[in-house]
């Protein structure tokens, strides 16, 4: 697990919910695009994003997601979701994400999500604040 947060510097820790299991008696495969938000948001408070996008209307918006599911997650147990970053080109982020599970003591998915920075006011794509940009450096 410690390779986890070596490789992540984002890194969210809950437990499993018992309503999330399906039919099939482990985490629905949607869940897992609820695990990525939640660590994508942990990270946007961490950045500054969150407050950028309320004061000037610019921030991301979610382009393409995608996840390898690794082994099933069921209720009990407790998850770490990693998350990181690298900036492919000046109006996208990408952001890769790893979910932990404590009982099976091994990586359950790994996912990423691709952003693009968007002007809502314009209504148009733009590039990533420098503001942002440099915030970013300290997660």
């Amino acid at each position: 697990m410690s390779k986890l947060e070596e490789d992540y510097p984002i890194i969210l820790i809950q437990d499993v919910v018992w309503g999330d299991m399906d039919a099939f008696q482990h985490v629905n495969n949607t869940v897992y695009f609820r695990y990525f938000e939640d660590a994508r948001w942990k990270f946007f408070n961490r950045s500054g994003v969150n407050a950028y996008k309320e004061k000037h209307n610019i921030g991301p918006i979610l382009a393409a997601t995608k996840c390898d599911f690794r082994l099933p997650l069921a209720f009990p147990d407790r998850i770490h979701i990693g998350a990181r970053y690298t900036v492919p080109s000046p109006k996208k982020i990408n952001m890769e994400y790893a979910v932990y599970s404590e009982k099976l003591d091994a990586i359950a998915a790994e996912g990423e999500g691709l952003l693009v920075y968007y002007d809502y006011g314009q209504g148009q794509s733009c590039d990533v604040p420098h503001e942002i940009l440099s915030r970013m450096e300290d997660v």
